[in-house]
């Protein structure tokens, strides 16, 4: 099979979907690979270390959406490669359909054969902790005077008291941020909605952090003394309240800081998205940082460890074809999006209101013995197209 790795266009995404050791492989399983030039080199890998790996380097992307039958990068399809998509294309990259309706359109339109990506991993993305790790460093960046902030030190200084934060969500992003703010000093606050998660996560850290239980009044009452919010919250997109609203980010002190990792609007009122260019501004005094592709600043590790963590999915695609690679991994199929014109995703289903159909009876694999994966969202939709009901 011709597989092609495109270099990522998205404003300040750096991150690269395969490295030289990825593509050495598939090419051991006999696969031609292409590699459009500079792919990887903002994550440190040069084009001659893709071609000693057996790969075809090409000058453009354009190239590669002509010659290449399976198709994958790290962030979403943009308007402008659009015209590019063709019938019956195998895609893999994080599409997240259910926020961009105009990318989905595009999707069914073209008849492509599209797999979210962030719906894929069986043991959590490793951008979700590239997210939560760099998404904390940079919470302490924004703190410092220089770049707006109260000026505050993570771990505090004699006679002048730490950072005191507070992570909303403890899932493997807010896992992640947590371990970078203990081991640098500052005084954490975990803020979830499930008691037994809390439990985990104080044990862990022998009780050295405080837990809450997330709701209006908790985080009411303890924004007013906190300098540092970072929002892991995958947040509902039909959701009709605000976990933090203007009035609660108005309460903080002048010179604290909100980042906002998860991106999700209607989550945080005061939110909107900013890039690594231009990553800050301030609303009510105070600072935001809500930079869509955080794990992008940190593309060197964030590249070797996502690229080994989908590698297999593009072999079992290759080797095993669409519909068996989506019997063998429960987690592949609940990431396909997009079938020949079909919408199989049902959180896009649910938020955009449109029918779908699930993979497995678009793909005739119902009766067949499946390897099980959760739900990925909690959205369910029964508007199903008409001749799958």
């Amino acid at each position: 099979m011709k597989f092609g790795i495109l270099k990522d266009i998205k404003n300040g995404e750096f991150r690269v979907i395969a490295t030289p050791t990825e593509v050495g492989i598939l090419v051991a399983d006999g696969n031609e690979v292409f590699v459009c030039s500079g792919a990887g080199f903002k994550a440190g890998f040069d084009d001659d270390e893709y071609a000693k790996a057996g790969a075809t380097v090409v000058a453009d992307n354009e190239t590669i959406w002509k010659e290449c039958d399976f198709i994958a990068k790290v962030k979403e399809i943009e308007a402008s490669e659009y015209d590019y998509l063709r019938e019956g294309q195998i895609i893999y990259t994080c599409i997240h359909p259910a926020a961009h309706k105009e990318e989905v359109d595009a999707l069914l339109e073209k008849k492509v054969i599209a797999f979210t990506a962030e719906d894929s991993h069986r043991f959590g993305s490793p951008n979700c902790e590239a997210a939560g790790k760099a998404g904390a460093f940079m919470g302490l960046w924004s703190m410092m005077s220089t770049n707006g902030g109260s000026g505050k030190f993570a771990s505090g200084l004699a006679g002048a008291p730490g950072v005191r934060a507070v992570v909303c969500g403890c899932g493997i992003v807010g896992k992640a941020a947590i371990e970078v703010l203990v081991n640098i000093g500052c005084q954490v606050t975990v803020a979830d909605v499930n008691v037994g998660v809390l439990r985990d996560i104080s044990s862990k850290y022998n009780g050295k952090i405080s837990t809450i239980i997330s709701n209006h009044v908790n985080l009411q009452n303890i924004l007013p003394s906190t300098d540092l919010v970072i929002n892991c919250v995958r947040w509902p997109k039909n959701a009709t309240e605000f976990m933090i609203d203007r009035a609660m980010v108005a309460s903080m002190k002048r010179g604290s800081v909100i980042v906002d990792i998860s991106n999700d609007y209607g989550c945080i009122e005061t939110f909107h998205e900013t890039t690594h260019e231009n990553p800050t501004y301030i609303e009510e005094g105070v600072v935001h940082y809500c930079v869509s592709n955080i794990p992008g600043a940190i593309a060197g590790s964030t590249s070797v460890s996502y690229a080994a963590s989908v590698l297999p999915h593009f072999r079992n695609i290759i080797k095993n074809g669409v519909a068996e690679a989506c019997v063998r991994d429960g987690f592949l199929r609940r990431s396909l999006t997009a079938y020949r014109g079909y919408l199989t995703h049902e959180e896009t289903s649910g938020i955009q209101n449109r029918p779908w159909v699930p993979a497995e009876k678009i793909l005739g694999i119902e009766d067949q013995k499946l390897d099980p994966a959760p739900k990925p969202t909690l959205t369910r939709s029964d508007n199903y197209y008409p001749e799958f009901k």
